[in-house]
C-alpha cells in the first residue's frame, strides 16, 4: 500500500517545469541529498516532457510506501499513440534523429526501479521508484498526510506560479469530471443492457401468460365437451340399470341383481367425477353465473334434509341434525350454489363419520351469514387442514379405502363460496371431529333485489296456446297467472264481459275460463251468446265458481265445471281434457341416441300416448310437419342439426310453431342457452342420474306443462 502525496496535470510546457520543481521539493522533504534530488528532478522532467511532446499531456502522481522499506514512486501516464519501438529503445538498438528514446534509457539509469508499458493508441505508463535514504526516519501515514497538505497549501513564489497552481487545480477538476462521465457512461450502458433484459423477460412472461391462458381455455373446452360425451353413455347405463333393477322386463336372479347394482354404482361414481370436474373448470374459467334470489334459510335446510335422507338409510348410527334458524332474515344470493356448498360439506362429513351426529347450523352476524357443518368423525390433522381444499387431494385414513370420492367437493365449495363473496375454513381435531364453515354476504354484492308481478298483455305469444280467463277477483287472477307461468298455455285476462268480447274479436282462444258470478255482469247471457255464435261455438268453456251449480252450468252449454278454490293440477288437467277432446295424443321423440329413446318409451309405457321416433333433426322436423304431434321431446346435442337449430326451424314454421317442446339433455347448459330455451320451450329435463320415480315424475310434469292430458 502507498499514500499519494501530490498529483499534477501536464497540459502546457510550463507544467513540465513545475513537475521538475515539485520533484525536487518532494525529494528534499523526504531527506534525499542534493545529488539524488537532481537525479529525481531530471528523471521526472525527462519523462514528463516526453508525455507533453508525444502525447499532448499526461498525469504525474507522487506516492510513498506505507511500510518499510519505503520508496518514493513517481507514476506518469498519458493517453497518446503509444511507443511503437519500445523494446528496441530499452535494448539501446533504436536511433532517432530527434533523440527519441535517449531520455527513457537515461531515466532508467537514474532511478532504482523503472517500469514502462505502452499500448498502441491507448497511451503509455511509466512507473519510477527511488528508495528513501537509510538515514531518514520511518515516515508514518500521519506525516505523509501532513506533507501532502503542505504541498497542497504551499504559497506561490510569484504570479506565474499562482497561475500554474490554478491551472493544476482546474486540470484535476476536469480529470475528475471526465472520470465521473466515463463512470456514468458505463453505468448507462449497464442500465440499457438491464432494461433490454427486463423487456425481453416481460415479453417472455407475456408469451407464457398467453400460452397458459390458451391452455386453460383448451382444458375448459375439453372438459366441457368430454363431460357431455361421458354423460350420454353414463346416463344410458344408469337408466338401463334402473330398468333392470325395477324388473320392468322380468325378474332377476340374486347374482344378476348384485352385478347390476355394481354397474349402477360404478356409473354413478364416474358421473359424480365428471360433474365435479366440469363445475370446477367452469368456476376457474369464470363461466359460472350467479343467479341471486330471495329465500329463507329454514326452507333451504328443509330441502337439504329431504335430499340427504336417503344417504342416512345406510348408516343408522349417524344422526343428521339441522338446527332451527333463529332471527335470520331472508337471504338474497344464489340459493342453488349455497345448497351445493352445504351438500358437499354434509356428504363429506357422512363419509368420515362412523357414529354420532352431523349438525348443520346458521348464524347471522351484521351483513353476513355463517353456515357450519360439524361432525363427530375421525378429524383432520393440522398439516392437512389446508391441503384438503386442493384439487384431487384425499387424506389417507382408515376410512379412505371404504368410501369413494373425487377429491373435488371441498375445492369446488371453496371456489363457489369465493364466487358469492365469502370464504371457507375448517376447525378440526384428530379423533374428535371437524367443523366446516362457509361465511357469505346475506345479500350478493352488487345485486339489487327486484320483485314484480307479470303484467297482463294482449300480445299473443306464437309459441303458447291462448286461454281467455274471464275473472274480476285480483287474488284469483294472480293465482291463475302463477298456475300458467311454466305451462304451454298463455293466460289472457279479461275483468269484464266487454273486455272478453273484445278479446274474442282480436283472437281465438283454445278455451275460455269463466267465473259465473262476475259483479254486475250477466254471465249466463254471455255463456249462451258464445255457444250460439258461429265463430265461437267450438271454443270449450270451463266455468269456475264458488257455487256448486254444475248441472245448470252444463245445461247452458259449458264443457266443464270446477269449484273454487281450484289447484293447479286439477285446472291444467281439466283444460287438457277439454282441448284434446278425447283424441289419441301424439308424442314425438327426436334423439340420435337409440338407447335414450328406448328409456323414455319405457318410462311412458303406462301412459296412453302415440309415440313417434326420429333419429336425427331433419327426420324430426319432417314428422312434426306431417304428424302434427301434441308435444315434442328434443335432444339438445345431435349430429348435423343441433337441438337449437331444430327448435329454430320448428318455431319459424307456422305449421309447427305452436307445438310445445321439451328439451332433454345431458349437457350442462350455458346461461345464454338456458335463457334461449326458457323462452322457446315448456321444460328442460336432464339426463342426469335420477331414480326411476323422479325421472317419471319430472317427465309427467313437463308433459302436463305442454298441455297433454295424462289420466294415469
Amino acid at each position: 500500500m502507498s499514500t499519494t502525496i501530490l498529483t499534477l496535470e501536464i497540459r502546457y510546457e510550463q507544467d513540465v517545469v513545475l513537475t521538475r520543481q515539485m520533484a525536487r521539493q518532494i525529494a528534499q522533504a523526504l531527506g534525499f541529498d542534493a545529488q539524488d534530488q537532481a537525479r529525481l528532478a531530471t528523471a521526472v522532467s525527462e519523462i514528463a516532457r516526453n508525455a507533453f511532446i508525444y502525447a499532448r499531456g499526461g498525469t504525474v502522481e507522487f506516492s510513498v510506501d506505507d511500510e518499510s522499506p519505503q520508496n518514493l514512486w513517481i507514476s506518469i501516464r498519458d493517453q497518446g499513440p503509444g511507443i511503437p519501438n519500445l523494446q528496441a529503445i530499452l535494448d539501446g538498438r533504436y536511433t532517432s534523429t530527434t533523440g527519441m528514446g535517449l531520455g527513457i534509457i537515461g531515466t532508467r539509469r537514474l532511478m532504482d526501479q523503472f517500469q514502462i508499458e505502452s499500448v498502441a493508441n491507448q497511451g503509455t505508463t511509466v512507473l519510477m521508484g527511488k528508495t528513501l535514504p537509510k538515514r531518514s526516519p520511518q515516515l508514518t501515514t500521519e506525516r505523509l498526510h501532513l506533507l501532502r497538505d503542505q504541498l497542497d497549501n504551499r504559497e506561490p513564489q510569484n504570479p506565474f506560479e499562482e497561475i500554474q497552481r490554478q491551472n493544476q487545480e482546474l486540470l484535476r477538476a476536469m480529470q475528475e469530471l471526465r472520470q465521473r462521465e466515463e463512470e456514468l457512461t458505463q453505468l448507462n450502458r449497464e442500465l440499457e443492457d438491464t432494461n433490454r433484459g427486463v423487456v425481453a423477460l416481460y415479453a417472455e412472461l407475456d408469451e407464457k401468460a398467453d400460452s397458459l391462458q390458451k391452455a386453460n381455455e383448451l382444458k375448459t373446452r375439453f372438459l366441457s365437451n368430454m363431460s357431455h360425451e361421458f354423460r350420454t353413455p353414463l346416463n344410458s347405463i344408469m337408466s338401463l340399470s334402473r330398468i333392470l333393477i325395477d324388473r320392468m322386463d322380468g325378474p332377476l336372479t340374486t347374482e344378476q341383481e348384485k352385478q347390476v347394482n355394481f354397474i349402477q354404482k360404478a356409473a354413478e361414481g364416474l358421473s359424480e367425477l365428471v360433474n365435479d370436474l366440469l363445475d370446477l373448470a367452469k368456476v376457474e374459467a369464470g363461466k359460472i353465473v350467479v343467479h341471486p334470489s330471495q329465500f329463507e334459510v329454514s326452507e333451504l335446510f328443509g330441502a337439504l334434509r329431504g335430499m340427504l335422507r336417503p344417504l342416512l338409510d345406510h348408516n343408522s348410527s349417524v344422526a343428521l341434525v339441522f338446527e332451527e334458524p333463529v332471527d335470520i332474515p331472508p337471504l338474497y344470493t344464489d340459493e342453488g350454489k349455497v345448497a351445493q356448498i352445504l351438500r358437499n360439506f354434509i356428504s363429506n362429513a357422512l363419509k368420515y363419520t362412523e357414529q354420532g351426529e352431523i349438525r348443520v347450523a346458521a348464524l347471522m352476524s351484521a351483513n353476513t351469514i355463517t353456515f357450519s357443518v360439524a361432525d363427530t368423525g375421525i378429524g383432520i390433522a393440522p398439516q392437512d387442514q389446508e391441503r384438503i381444499f386442493e384439487d384431487f387431494v384425499q387424506i389417507e385414513s382408515k376410512l379412505q379405502k371404504k368410501v369413494k370420492g373425487t377429491g373435488l367437493g371441498l375445492p369446488l365449495s371453496r371456489k363457489l363460496t369465493e364466487l358469492l363473496g365469502g370464504r371457507v375454513w375448517v376447525h378440526s381435531e384428530l379423533g374428535k371431529g371437524s367443523t366446516f364453515f362457509a361465511c357469505i354476504p346475506s345479500v350478493f354484492p352488487g345485486s339489487a333485489e327486484v320483485s314484480s308481478i307479470g303484467q297482463v298483455t294482449w300480445q299473443i305469444d306464437p309459441n303458447r296456446l291462448p286461454i281467455l280467463v274471464v275473472e274480476d277477483n285480483p287474488e284469483t287472477i294472480f293465482a291463475y297467472e302463477k298456475y300458467f307461468q311454466e305451462s304451454n298455455y298463455q293466460m289472457i285476462s279479461a275483468r269484464t264481459l266487454n273486455a272478453a268480447k273484445q278479446a274474442l274479436v282480436a283472437f281465438q282462444p283454445i278455451a275460455i275460463m269463466l267465473d259465473i258470478l262476475l259483479e254486475k255482469e250477466n254471465t249466463w247471457a254471455f255463456l249462451l251468446e258464445t255457444n250460439s255464435n258461429e265463430t265461437t261455438r267450438n271454443i270449450p268453456i270451463l266455468v269456475i265458481s264458488v257455487v256448486d251449480n254444475e248441472k245448470q252450468v252444463m245445461a247452458r252449454g259449458a264443457e266443464g265445471f270446477l269449484i273454487k278454490p281450484v289447484d293447479r293440477f286439477s285446472l291444467l288437467n281439466k283444460l287438457s281434457t277439454l282441448v284434446k277432446q278425447g283424441r289419441q295424443q301424439k308424442l314425438l321423440l327426436i334423439d340420435d341416441d337409440k338407447t335414450w329413446r328406448y328409456v323414455l318409451k319405457q318410462l311412458l309405457v303406462h301412459i296412453p300416448l302415440d309415440i313417434l321416433e326420429a333419429a336425427d333433426g331433419r327426420e324430426g322436423i319432417r314428422l312434426a310437419q306431417v304428424e302434427n304431434p301434441d308435444c315434442i321431446v328434443l335432444d339438445f346435442n345431435m349430429p348435423e342439426l343441433s337441438g337449437i337449430e331444430v327448435l329454430n326451424q320448428l318455431k319459424s314454421n307456422s305449421a309447427t310453431s305452436t307445438i310445445p317442446v321439451i328439451v332433454n339433455t345431458s349437457k350442462q347448459l350455458e346461461p345464454e342457452e338456458q335463457k334461449f330455451l326458457a323462452q322457446h320451450t315448456v321444460a328442460i329435463l336432464s339426463k342426469e342420474s335420477l331414480s326411476q320415480e323422479v325421472a317419471l315424475a319430472q317427465l309427467r310434469e313437463a308433459l302436463r306443462k305442454a298441455g297433454l292430458f295424462l289420466d294415469t
